[in-house]
């Protein structure tokens, strides 16, 4: 694993293999060489996540090859964090994380979600007096009120996922705002495709200390 810019060795990255399904199957470091390995199976897709402080998270799939055993090389060049963040922003934009979106009528950590909530719980365990305010949001669909209650229990579902793995909760906060604040047109009664509906059902992190 290298610096972008520089192509500078980075020992001590932190690396993390999950199958094609976002399941965590290992985690490691580099070396000082900047050299990391794992055991897997011919002919499957993985993906592949590295992080290191100062660092914009990165992911990649990778296919294993079928021949000469298995051996794959899969070389990380990880790019230097462009902005420095304060109170008020957006976790997201600064490190590289997507919003945490969730299924239609539903508030249960998706996989896919949870890969994202890592990179989360990387950047808090890197800084340790951060603490966030999760504010989650649903779509237009069902009853305001339905709405509300579920957004609540996502931002409570978000908090409950980072607490259990290893987040003080004195450093969370949350809130659901039902469908008070959608990001495009699909209010109550506009014709929307699925995509866009999932836009909405979206939780952020806003940075409230530093």
């Amino acid at each position: 694993m290298t610096d972008m810019a520089t192509g500078k060795i980075l020992p001590d990255s932190k690396i993390s293999l999950f199958d094609s399904k976002y399941n965590l199957i290992n985690t490691g470091v580099t070396d000082a060489k900047g050299n990391y390995a794992f055991v897997v199976e011919c002919g499957k897709t993985y993906n592949v996540r590295a992080a290191k402080p100062e660092y914009l998270t990165k992911e990649l799939k990778v296919v294993i090859a079928k021949e000469n055993n298995g051996r794959t090389k899969l070389d990380i060049a990880l790019e230097k964090e462009k902005c420095l963040v304060t109170v008020g922003d957006d976790l997201g934009k600064c490190f590289g994380i997507k919003m945490i979106y969730f299924d239609l009528d539903k508030y249960n950590i998706r996989r896919e979600a949870a890969l994202d909530l890592e990179k989360i719980l990387d950047v808090l365990k890197e800084n340790p007096t951060m603490k966030l305010d999760i504010r989650s949001h649903t779509d237009s669909r069902a009853s305001h009120k339905y709405n509300e209650k579920l957004s609540d229990n996502r931002a409570k579902s978000t908090i409950n996922w980072l607490v259990q793995n290893g987040i003080d909760q004195s450093r969370l906060t949350g809130k659901g705002y039902g469908e008070t604040q959608l990001v495009n047109k699909c209010a109550d009664d506009v014709k929307c495709t699925e995509d866009e509906h999932q836009l909405n059902r979206r939780s952020e992190f806003i940075i409230t200390a530093l």
